[in-house]
């Protein structure tokens, strides 16, 4: 989390990678650099978002209750 700034979100299938990003940048109030998506196994969609340097993912991490 700290060395790649990324937090990984579990999304609807359907989601784009820009919405994806307007969607967490609106929520958190932060600065998106990255998304990427993948399918895995399970069937499941999850979200690799990279913030960018101004916004440190374990303070996203810290407000959801993570850490």
């Amino acid at each position: 989390m700290e060395s790649q700034n990324t937090l990984i979100f579990e999304v609807d299938k359907k989601s784009t990678k820009e919405a994806i990003k307007h969607a967490i940048e609106q929520f958190f109030n932060a600065k998106v650099a990255q998304v990427r998506t993948r399918i895995g196994p399970d069937a499941k969609k999850r979200a690799y978002v990279r913030f960018s340097n101004e916004t440190p993912a374990i303070d996203i991490a810290t407000r959801l209750g993570l850490i």
